[in-house]
């Protein structure tokens, strides 16, 4: 006999028929002898559990101890004892012990690291359960207590059973399902914690960080407790893995990969002996996923570029950049130090070993192949794997053509895709066959023609598919052929959609790169049943939450597009979509929550190129300028101005000196951005007056400006200019705004007005103000910046220690912020902090600055890592290596940038040094006197500039008396 009381009462025999139990009362009578089998239950508490209407009746009671015991048919045993009663059941009879003993010994196997056998004791133990624990006493008090610990334990069986199942790589499976537990438990962290944990493997970090906030929230306003350690830990794990720039990777497979494990390994093999492989063949050969497959068989660290959603050849080395997970620019948004995105991106590669995937190069197959000989040529390091419908025409470049699958890998793949949507589809071999050839092979027809098998038979489809193709296969030439085929096999898809279908899959077509669900809804005017039925058919994907539409499809989408007439609309929708994306997002970059916000915005980066071309191209410069405000924030915090610095400039060309009405502040930060861009300079003296009439005007009234952001980069771009005065006239009256952001940020920028009058201590406590402010935000990028700023003065006032821990916070948000190049600066700030103390410590903080500044790319960085470690060598008495670490630091300290001008002063101060032991005082006295022309400051005599620079005490009379 077994007994279930997970779920209503039950009892069954030894051949597992149900055993009737009568009425509700007999069956609560029989739940509370099972809850703890073979131990008594005092009878008072049986009768009040078990008597007609809850009352204590002894006399109901024994009536219903009897009957039950009819019913039991001598299978258990009920013995009264005492005052009470007991049945003589083992623990194993009833479902609940059986329970508990399954999820104790899937704890353990959890534990000791067993997943496998965790998972198969868990599932065996949760599947007891057939509904809410101890039904039949859910109106009685006696069940309250035990229903609520079982409960309890079957939860916790269900976090092991799906930490087991994370552990077996099962994350993206159990998203769903964590969803739904998290909906309904909000406060129970550890459900939370697994969530966050499936989001992150399966590539979703932005919304891993969402949920752990989410919860956050509800402790504090639910509980008005923080988070648990546990779930604290992970939180920091989510953002120190935002802060080490990761290479991009290949797109998550969706579908089976078959019949080419030949081919990868034949690549594979021609990739150790050739540095450039291009995959060549039509569109929808497979040349994008045999691309990614033989990246996950490298040993080497990967990068996959998708070039597909990229319009404009000039910002390709900005888009390899921001593939390696690398910023333009550093965290102060000026003056990039005369080193150019290109520049930038071949030193990043120089140093490093690494496979670059260049995916989809047809397009722009000159400028893909200009960049990828530059590359190889300065990166020893470097292999290139292209795939494209045509080669590069590279010396040195091996070709490897990707043809269509053999028969029997395409007759696989087939059935694949048919189980998909028919799981009980069982393939007729020849009609499977007949199917295949008429799609040539080709995997993209194929995957289109198996998701039909949802509504056709397999006969039907082969009939269908031979009437339409037929004519596709007459022609001279195998490629065209298959070129015909695909497009007839795309155009057939196509047909069979119903109306809305057509209408969202051809306005997706202006998604550059893809979209959300939410906004695919919003600029196709569709719903997300729609946007499923396509992804069901194959002419969308879905991956980490975003729509995408393969360029084959695309192509065809957007003819469809424009012979609706609907093309002009649509685009009309996207700019709007992306104008509000960036609108309702750019607020919360400036808080705590800047890390998941910049990362959901990284997402829609290409949307944003695309919208802010589409409106320089029709002369739409008002929407140009539009886009440009509304992203300057999330483009000056991720590093990315030079993207749309091409852009700006040609929006500056049109309008000139005329600054269109309402627009002046979007304007004075569109020369901001045409100021990063490799005509800097030049924008930047061109237009900066206007630029500052227009900023003027509009942050001088009541309205505080709608993108406060661009106080940073302004001040940093006086500065630049030598008249850090003029920006802090400008931003006073910004000190006394409503919103506690721009009220930080102006505290900081007009700190450099007494700074640059000598009053240390109130620019001190300008940017103590200032730092207070975006510490209470949890703002990363100004703290960063202040914080910087006030380690230089505390290391100005001697007080070291202070400025070092400064520097050490400073250096944890940029090491958040992915800013390598800014940690490289902090690093060699402190080295020179520590240099006289410590020399050995200052050598570590150079040394690590050094890996940083190559790792991104950053010369003059590595320039000023350079300086310090010939400090360190001059220090030892080793000469020679300090004259080479100097002069290697020369060549790369740009004489025009303002922030390197101390570490030019240091480095030709220690060459003059060095000149003066080797008995060469003409050439020490050149080289002091290059020193002093270089460091005095505006306003300042000499021996103060150098104090301003940081230059110590021994330098600044050396310098000063030469």
């Amino acid at each position: 006999m077994r007994f279930g009381i997970l779920g209503e009462t039950q009892m069954w025999g030894d051949d597992g028929t149900p055993v009737p139990l009568g009425g509700p009362a007999r069956r609560a009578l029989l739940t509370l002898l099972l809850i703890r089998p073979g131990e008594a239950v005092p009878a008072d508490r049986l009768a009040e559990g078990a008597g007609p209407d809850g009352a204590p009746s002894a006399h109901a009671l024994q009536s219903q101890v009897s009957r039950l015991r009819t019913a039991l048919a001598g299978a258990a045993v009920i013995e009264r004892t005492g005052a009470g009663y007991r049945l003589l059941a083992d623990t194993d009879d009833v479902d609940a012990g059986r329970f508990e003993r399954l999820a104790a010994e899937g704890r353990v196997a959890l534990r000791e690291g067993d997943a496998e056998r965790a998972v198969t004791a868990l599932r065996a133990a949760l599947q007891l359960w057939r509904g809410p624990a101890l039904a039949d006493l859910a109106d009685v008090e006696q069940g309250g207590a035990p229903a609520v610990r079982l409960e309890e334990l079957r939860l916790t069986a269900l976090e092991h059973r799906i930490e087991a199942e994370l552990l077996l790589g099962e994350h993206r499976a159990l998203v769903p399902e964590l969803r739904e537990l998290v909906g309904r438990h909000p406060l129970r962290e550890r459900v939370a914690a697994l969530l966050i944990r499936a989001l992150f493997a399966d590539g979703g970090h932005a919304e891993a960080l969402l949920v752990y906030e989410q919860v956050r929230r509800h402790l504090a306003e639910e509980l008005g407790t923080d988070p648990s350690a546990e779930l604290g830990a992970l939180h920091r794990e989510l953002l120190a893995a935002d802060s080490v720039p990761v290479p991009a990777a290949p797109p998550a497979p969706l579908t089976a990969f078959v019949g080419r494990s030949g081919e990868v390994a034949d690549v594979t093999g021609l990739l150790r002996v050739a540095r450039l492989v291009t995959l060549t063949g039509p569109g929808g050969v497979g040349k994008t996923r045999l691309a990614a497959e033989i990246t996950a068989a490298a040993d080497d660290e990967v990068c996959f570029v998708e070039l597909g959603p990229l319009r404009d050849p000039r910002v390709l080395p900005q888009t390899l950049l921001g593939a390696l997970g690398l910023r333009e620019r550093g965290l102060h948004a000026g003056d990039a130090g005369g080193q150019g995105a290109l520049d930038r991106l071949t030193a990043a590669l120089s140093g490093r070993t690494l496979l670059l995937v260049l995916d989809n190069c047809e397009h722009l197959v000159e400028e893909a192949a200009v960049l990828a000989a530059r590359l190889l040529t300065t990166s020893p390091g470097l292999r290139v794997l292209a795939t494209s419908r045509e080669p590069l025409g590279v010396i040195g470049e091996h070709l490897h053509t990707v043809r269509p699958l053999d028969d029997a890998a395409a007759a696989e793949l087939f059935t694949d895709r048919a189980r998909a949507v028919r799981r009980a589809f069982v393939p007729d071999p020849e009609a499977v066959r007949r199917v295949c050839a008429a799609l040539d092979n080709l995997p993209l027809a194929i995957e289109l023609a198996a998701a039909r098998l949802r509504t056709l038979s397999l006969g039907e489809l082969a009939d269908r598919l031979h009437d339409r193709l037929g004519v596709a296969a007459r022609g001279s030439r195998a490629a065209d052929i298959r070129h015909r085929t695909l497009r007839s096999v795309v155009a057939w898809s196509w047909d069979l959609l119903d109306v809305r279908e057509q209408q969202a899959a051809r306005r997706f077509s202006v998604f550059a790169a893809g979209a959300t669900t939410d906004t695919a809804c919003q600029v196709c005017g569709t719903d997300e049943d729609t946007l499923a039925a396509l992804a069901d058919k194959s002419l969308l994907e879905r991956s980490a939450g975003r729509y995408r539409m393969l360029s084959t499809i695309r192509a065809y989408a957007a003819e469809r597009l424009d012979e609706a007439g609907e093309e002009s609309g649509t685009n009309a929708s996207h700019t709007r979509a992306v104008l509000e994306i960036l609108r309702r997002t750019e607020p919360l970059l400036r808080d705590r929550h800047q890390l998941l916000w910049m990362e959901a915005l990284s997402a829609e980066q290409a949307e944003l190129l695309a919208a802010v071309r589409r409106a320089v191209g029709a002369g739409e410069w008002r929407t140009a300028l539009e886009l440009l405000g509304a992203a300057s924030t999330y483009l000056w915090i991720r590093g990315a101005a030079d993207t749309f610095a091409v852009q700006a400039d040609a929006v500056l060309d049109t309008l000139g000196d005329d600054v269109p009405d309402g627009l002046g502040e979007e304007y004075a930060l569109c020369v901001l951005l045409a100021a990063s861009g490799p005509n800097g300079r030049q924008a930047w003296r061109r237009h900066r007056k206007t630029a500052e009439r227009a900023l003027t005007a509009a942050w001088s009234g009541t309205d505080p400006g709608r993108w406060p952001a661009g106080l940073l980069p302004w001040m940093m771009h006086q500065a630049s200019d030598g008249d850090a005065r003029a920006a802090h006239a400008l931003v006073s009256a910004q000190r006394d705004r409503p919103d506690p952001w721009t009220r930080a940020a102006a505290h900081y920028v007009a700190a450099y007005g007494p700074l640059g009058d000598g009053d240390l201590t109130a620019a001190e406590q300008g940017f103590r103000t200032a730092a207070a402010g975006f510490r209470a935000l949890g703002e990363r990028w100004g703290a960063a910046l202040v914080l910087d700023g006030l380690a230089g003065l505390a290391g100005e006032r001697g007080a070291h220690a202070e400025a070092a821990a400064l520097i050490d916070d400073a250096l944890g948000l940029a090491e958040e912020l992915g800013a390598l190049e800014d940690c490289a600066d902090l690093l060699v700030n402190r080295g020179d902090l520590r240099a006289a103390a410590d020399p050995e410590a200052a050598g570590c903080d150079y040394a690590r600055a050094a890996e940083y500044a190559c790792r991104a790319g950053s010369e003059r960085a590595l320039a000023a890592a350079r300086r310090g470690l010939a400090d360190i060598a001059l220090l030892d008495g080793d000469t020679a290596t300090a004259r080479e670490l100097y002069t290697r630091a020369l060549e790369r300290l740009d004489p025009h940038w303002v922030k390197g001008v101390g570490n030019r002063v240091r480095t030709l101060a220690g060459l003059a040094g060095i000149a003066l032991a080797d008995g060469d005082p003409a050439g020490a006295r050149a080289l002091y006197r290059e020193a002093a022309r270089s460091a005095v400051l505006p306003g300042h005599e000499l021996p103060e500039s150098l104090r301003l620079l940081g230059l110590p005490d021994a330098m600044v009379e050396a310098v000063s008396k030469h």
